[in-house]
Parts: C-alpha cells; structure tokens; sequence
C-alpha cells in the first residue's frame, strides 16, 4: 500500500523563534545607527583633503601674502594678511603692524577708502611710534586720491590740533528745526555741488588734473563770506525742497513729466560722457603734432602802430589753446560714431521725404 503524501507544515522549534527575533533586533539596531550616522553631526571637525590643502601655517601664509605683494597682487595679498590676522597673533603691537600693511596693499591696489578704514583699524588696535607719521602721509594721500579734499581738511586738523575735547568740523553752522547742520557737512554739500559742476570736464581731463582744477574751486570757498552765501543758498534750495514734498509736488503729472525729462538728459548724458572718457585719450605728443600740423592758426599779426614781421606763437604760449581745439576735434568725432552705432543697434529711420518732401529717407 502506497504511502500518503503529508502537505502538513512542519512544527516550528522555539529555537528558530528566538534566532529569528534576535535577527530582527540587530537590523534594528543597525538602522538606527545608520540614520544617526546621518543627521546627527560629530563632535570633531574632519579636516577634508582639501581643507587640509588650503590650511597654512602663520609663517606659511605670510610668505604667501609677501609672495602676491611681490607679484603686484595687491588686493589678494590684502586678502591673505587677513588670513593671517586670524591664525593668534601674541601682541596687539603686531596685530597693528599687520593691520598697516594691509592698508598699504590696499592703497596700492587703488581701494582708498577701505586702505583708509584699516590705516583707522591699525590705530584703534594700537597706537605706535614707528607708524604714527606714515599713517598720516598715506590717510593724506588716500583722501587726496579719492578727491575728498574738505574730510582731508577735518582729518590733518584732528591730527595735528592739540585740543582733543572737540573733534575738527562738529562746529554748528546752522539749525534746521531740531537738525543740526556741521561745519564739516556744510563743506561736504558744498564739495558735491562741485562735483556736479565738474562732471561735464571729466570726459576730458585726468582724475589728476579734476583734482587739481577742485582744489582751485574750494580754495575760493574758503573765504568766510563766500561760504556763507552758499550756506544760505544751500538753506533756501533745501527749505524749499521739503516743502514741495510735504506739498507732495512729485506725484503732479506735469511734475513727474518734468523729472523725466531731467533724468532723460542726465542719463543720456552720463552715457556719451562715459563713452567720451574711453574713447578720447590726449597725450603731450598728440598735442605737439596738432600743434605742428596747424602752425598757421597760431600766428601773432603784423601791427602797424609798432611795425612788428608776423610772429609764429610758440607751443607753450598757445597750448591750452591747442588742447581746447584738439579735444572739440575729439569729441565731435567720438559723438558722431557713438551715435551711428546707437542709431544702428536700434534700427532708427528718419522719413525726410515726410519732412522735406525728398524721396530719400536715412537709416
């Protein structure tokens, strides 16, 4: 007789139950070791390869700041001596040393007002007899460089005044309800009033020559008269201006209509001047050779009542002349071509046939 087949599932051994649970708990506790691993940050930092590239010792990162410096990489020099700053220096004595060499690099680098910000930095740190004078030539130089001549005024005053109860320019001048308006401020409105009227030149002139031409203009508002007749100007045009904004002029149609207008013209010439600027470049011997080539248009007439032969004017009794013409040359040249190409990127067509009955019209 045939034996059956038993379907039946074999019973489980309590063993095997055990093992089982005990797998299950192990995985469990190996996730969760896992997800920790992720979220939960450890307490020592691991230095990557590349942080550990990058991390230099202080001697290591003063070479490196010496080594841009020599290569007349200024600013990243700068850049590295703050490194440096932030590796324990043992003194403020060198702290301030490191300080003032950052400022110089700065300097060179052409950012005056930050070189400014750490010579000040360097002082506040600690104040030493070997930088003291070189702190002074260079803050001079910075402010003379970025054409801040009235705040260069205020700082040698501060400098060198021996009263140190009231800092140079904080005089009052005068009052504007309870606004209290500063000797130092009222030369700050009057050096911006200078520079609006300088902008038009400086498509044509150095930053050097601008400067020297500013000096000339302050150097009249030095009289206490004539500064205050512009202080009282000043008061008139300000007085007035807060009026019109209580009076909430600017939100008038034609008002607002005016104002862009104004901003049309000041816009688009800041765009010609700044073109002007890159384009037009006069040297001494572009001025020789102009001078050269239209000899004839600087020539001193005969005089009959002295019996003077016609004399030909030298360079330098004519050479302000000579720069005034060449630059008008210059100019009207550069406007011309400037203005074609804009006529052009814009695809601009004047109709003359509807203006002037010609068949032709200009692209």
């Amino acid at each position: 007789m045939e034996d059956k087949l038993d379907f039946s599932l074999p019973e489980k051994k309590q063993g095997s139950a055990v093992a089982s649970k005990f797998s299950i708990l192990l995985l469990l506790i190996l996730l969760g070791l896992a997800v920790m691993n992720i979220f939960v940050k450890p307490s020592g930092k691991i230095q990557t390869p590349e942080a550990a590239v990058l991390s230099l010792s202080a001697e290591q990162t003063k070479e490196l700041a010496s080594k841009l410096a020599r290569r007349n990489l200024y600013h990243r020099a700068a850049k590295v001596w703050q490194d440096y700053l932030n590796t324990g220096l043992p003194t403020d004595q060198e702290r301030a040393r490191t300080l003032f060499q950052i400022a110089t690099l700065l300097e060179k680098a052409g950012a005056y007002d930050e070189a400014i910000e750490y010579f000040y930095r360097s002082e506040a740190v600690a104040k030493l007899d070997e930088l003291e004078h070189q702190i002074n030539t260079h803050i001079k130089n910075c402010f003379e460089r970025l054409g801040e001549f009235s705040a260069l005024r205020y700082e040698m005053m501060d400098r060198t005044s021996l009263k140190q109860t009231e800092q140079a320019g904080a005089k009052i001048v005068a009052e504007i309800g309870a606004e209290k308006i500063t000797e130092s401020e009222l030369d700050a409105f009057l050096e911006n009033s200078i520079d609006s009227q300088l902008n038009a030149m400086s498509a044509f002139m150095t930053a050097e020559q601008l400067n020297e031409q500013k000096k000339k203009i302050l150097e009249q508002y030095m009289d206490p008269q004539t500064k205050l007749q512009f202080l009282q100007g000043w008061l008139a045009q300000e007085i007035l201006y807060r009026q019109a904004l209580v009076e909430q002029l600017s939100e008038q149609a034609e008002v607002k209509k005016e104002l862009e207008e104004l901003a049309r013209g000041v816009l688009s010439q800041r765009l010609m001047n700044r073109e002007l600027a890159s384009k037009i470049h006069i040297t001494e011997t572009d001025l020789q050779t102009y001078y050269a080539v239209n000899k004839d248009k600087y020539i001193e007439p005969a005089n009959e009542e002295t019996g003077a032969e016609e004399q030909q004017k030298s360079f330098d009794e004519v050479g302000q002349q000579v720069m005034t013409e060449l630059l008008g040359q210059k100019r009207q040249e550069v406007q011309q071509e400037y203005i074609k190409q804009m006529m052009d990127k814009y695809n601009v067509i004047i109709h003359t046939s509807a203006l002037t009955g010609t068949d032709q019209d200009e692209k």
